[in-house]
Formats: C-alpha cells, sequence, structure tokens
C-alpha cells in the first residue's frame, strides 16, 4: 500500500473519516451557505433598525392622533393650530412671521 508522507505530518485525529466530515459540514453552514453566520448577523441587524423604526412610527403616530382629537373637539385649538402652521389670519390683522436662521437655511435649501 501507498503511504504519502504529508498525511503522516496530520493528526490522526483529524485523519479520521467521521471527524474530516463533521468538520467540512461545519465549515460549509458557517462560511459557505447562503444563510451562513454572516449573513444571519446582517438580518439580525436590520431587523432590530426595522423594530427601533416601527416603535418610532407608532410613538408618532399615537402623537398625531392626540392631536388630532384635540383639533376636532376643541375649536380654540383648531384655530391656534390653523394660525401657526398655515399662517392664518382673521381679515383685520397682521401676519409677522419670524424665522431663526436655521429654519430660513432649511427654507431656502427647499426652494433651491
Amino acid at each position: 500500500m501507498i503511504r504519502f508522507r504529508f498525511t503522516e505530518r496530520i493528526p490522526a485525529f483529524f485523519r479520521n473519516k467521521y471527524i474530516l466530515t463533521i468538520l467540512l459540514f461545519l465549515i460549509w453552514l458557517l462560511l459557505l451557505d447562503s444563510n451562513n453566520l454572516i449573513s444571519q448577523f446582517k438580518e439580525m441587524k436590520e431587523l432590530n433598525r426595522f423594530r427601533r423604526e416601527r416603535e418610532y412610527y407608532m410613538n408618532k403616530i399615537e402623537v398625531d392622533r392626540k392631536k388630532l382629537n384635540e383639533l376636532k373637539t376643541d375649536d380654540d385649538n383648531l384655530e391656534k393650530f390653523a394660525r401657526e402652521q398655515y399662517h392664518m389670519k382673521k381679515p383685520d390683522e397682521d401676519l409677522y412671521i419670524i424665522l431663526t436662521p436655521r429654519e430660513d437655511r432649511e427654507i431656502s435649501r427647499r426652494n433651491n
């Protein structure tokens, strides 16, 4: 029987065909498969980001629901909202809009 010299340098533990098969299988699962550890890590990171976004938007929806309820139930709040958001005024009033430098930059950026 022909013996190769390089196989003598390999420990007997790694020459076992079952151990070698298990090692190859683990390498395949961990690195080469489409659902490997790197992909799973990226997917978990993206899932956590989506969960944070969902929580943020659920909170925004709740705040908007409360504001909408206030606007529907109280005419004073509705008038205040219309004046602040849409710059509405009564016929005999003058309206002055004072912008902070930040707001001015944002408006000029949107217009360009």
